[in-house]
């Protein structure tokens, strides 16, 4: 940890702590209120702030006031700049700056700007923007809370490198924030799920998929008991809430045109207000069918006003749409899965309000994975709010460790676990005489774990065989029998048959185990009619494992060990 940031232990009692969603967009602050994440709105009553400092005659602005002057101080207003910490400025890509303050090659990456009351500007690195952003969401968490906050839970990326988590924690420290710990997106969006009262810890596979405004991040997640393993993770630039509003601006320049004969995007302030109303439309189109656009003098002293539906929107955005899909689904291909592995979807950040990606995911996956989106599940969360409930969550739970063991979970160890690559079963005879798979521990459940299940035993009772098993599932395709073509009549004219015209069946995929190996086996004598039997398997560090079998309500049972595969 960095020198200052040392500086800034806080007593545990003496912590005032949130949780803080930086994003490159839009940023975000929480504090837990009796067990439950409350997202604080700053003094203009913005929940999502953006992530933009502005400017003016030596006055600082931010968050919402600082964007509206990207159409009139676009030079001394400065966006997009958390995905710049920690890099060089050879690896970066300026592109969403060109509206805004360009960066520039100095002390890594850095801005110049005219931020104090005189012509002379000032050059600014990422790491000092960073530092003056979050001051001002200190501030505004302070002032709802009526106390100075000391302390916070920052939610980062995946593929954030040891030095970005460095300068964002030296960058915090300046602030004087004390960093907690630094949580990965995807986990701090499952945590705000996994917290709520209503939720059961189960064994499940999970994609969250984080589609921001400038980036979209896809993580398969493994929860095993309340211990998450990310499985596979993706970063695309190419589809971002930013080519969404990027159609919305081609659509409404190409209607301006036929209107005006001019382009609204040859002119640097023309542009900016054409892409914040397009941003505006998005985000209008995802709550209603319907959406205004209106800019006053758009071009040339023309107002320009129109109005565009969902479904025309969708349209136009297809292939943005598409991409969405393809992106995702790859996340899932690289975790070595298929969509039939799924068993929730959640969707994250602020494009994953719309209703479109929600409703395609809907048809991709099967009908067994729950789809967690405003448009497809009545109890999801806010998207965008995702991360941030997980931190603030996160930060509750830790505030009163002490400092030495804060230092270790903001610069964690890597530790490797053994993990589980068959999962294992129990085979009994079902009340039809077959045999019976019951999973017991998934695949990819970090060891030691402890599984217990209980089956019910034959309708008669008397003895039951038991045997431990690996498995896997795979997939089994079946495709669809051709159709006959019927014989046509000889003065039959019509060449188009109603069955011609009938769309061809899709092929039917579904999950099935595969039976491995037989680990154990195992006979209990004498149960009783309608009784249960209970199986506990317990996999130790060393993948050695013991199971227990015993009869619910009876003394004794069987009891055994099995060695791990050499």
């Amino acid at each position: 940890m960095s020198e200052s940031a040392v500086t800034l232990g806080v007593e545990p009692d003496a912590r005032t702590v949130i949780g803080i969603s930086l994003g490159n967009s839009n940023s975000s602050i929480a504090v837990t209120i009796d067990d439950k994440a409350e997202v604080i709105a700053n003094e203009d009553g913005d929940r999502q702030i953006p992530t933009v400092l502005s400017y003016v005659d030596g006055d600082e602005y931010y968050g919402g006031q600082a964007k509206n002057f990207l159409v009139r101080n676009a030079p001394n207003t400065i966006a997009y700049f958390k995905d710049f910490l920690g890099q060089d400025f050879k690896s970066i890509d300026p592109t969403h700056c060109h509206a805004s303050a360009h960066p520039k090659d100095e002390d890594g990456v850095s801005f110049t700007v005219k931020d104090k009351d005189s012509e002379e500007p000032s050059t600014i690195s990422v790491s000092e923007v960073t530092t003056r952003y979050l001051k001002r969401l200190v501030t505004a968490a302070s002032e709802y809370l009526g106390k100075t906050v000391t302390s916070a839970v920052i939610t980062v990326p995946t593929n954030f490198n040891e030095k970005a988590r460095e300068v964002l924690i030296k960058a915090a420290g300046d602030a004087g924030l004390e960093v907690l710990q630094l949580i990965s997106e995807p986990v701090a969006s499952i945590l705000a799920y996994d917290a709520r009262p209503e939720a059961t810890v189960q064994d499940k596979i999970i994609v969250v998929a984080d589609l921001g405004g400038t980036r979209s991040d896809v993580t398969v997640v493994a929860s095993r008991s309340g211990m998450y393993t990310v499985l596979a993770a993706v970063h695309d630039y190419e589809f971002a809430g930013v080519h969404l509003d990027q159609a919305l601006m081609d659509h409404f320049a190409k209607e301006f045109i036929k209107k005006h004969d001019t382009d609204p995007r040859e002119n640097a302030r023309s542009l900016a207000k054409l892409r914040l109303e397009s941003e505006a439309t998005k985000k209008a189109l995802s709550k209603s069918n319907n959406a205004s656009f209106s800019v006053e003098s758009l071009a040339d002293g023309y107002d320009f006003a129109a109005t565009i539906n969902r479904l025309r929107y969708e349209m136009i955005a297809r292939k943005v749409f598409e991409g969405f899909n393809r992106l995702i689904e790859g996340a899932v291909k690289k975790a070595g899965l298929d969509v039939l592995d799924i068993d929730e979807v959640i969707l994250a950040g602020g494009t994953g309000h719309t209703p479109r990606i929600a409703n395609n995911l809907a048809s991709i996956f099967p009908e067994s994975t729950t789809i967690l989106a405003p448009a497809t599940s009545v109890s999801a969360l806010n998207p965008s709010e995702l991360a941030v409930r997980g931190a603030a969550l996160q930060a509750s739970l830790i505030q009163e460790f002490e400092f030495d063991d804060i230092e270790q979970s903001t610069h964690p160890a890597v530790s490797t676990v053994k993990h589980i690559t068959n999962s294992i079963g129990v085979i009994t005879i079902g009340a039809d005489g077959e045999e019976v798979f019951t999973p017991v521990i998934a695949t990819e459940t970090a060891v030691p774990a402890r599984r217990t299940i209980t089956i019910p035993v034959p309708a008669a009772g008397g003895d039951v065989l038991i045997k431990v098993v690996e498995g896997n599932t795979h997939i089994k395709v079946t495709q669809p029998e051709p159709k006959a073509k019927p014989a046509k009549e000889a003065d039959d004219e019509d060449d188009d048959s109603d069955e011609d015209s009938d769309e061809e069946e899709e092929e039917q995929r579904e999950k099935i185990w595969k039976i491995g190996s037989t680990l154990a086996e195992a006979a209990l004598r004498g149960t009783k009619k309608g009784g249960k039997v209970e199986v506990t398997i317990n996999v130790l560090a060393d993948l050695s494992a013991t199971v227990t079998i015993r009869e619910v309500g009876e003394k004794g049972g069987v009891r055994g060990n099995i060695k791990a595969s050499a």
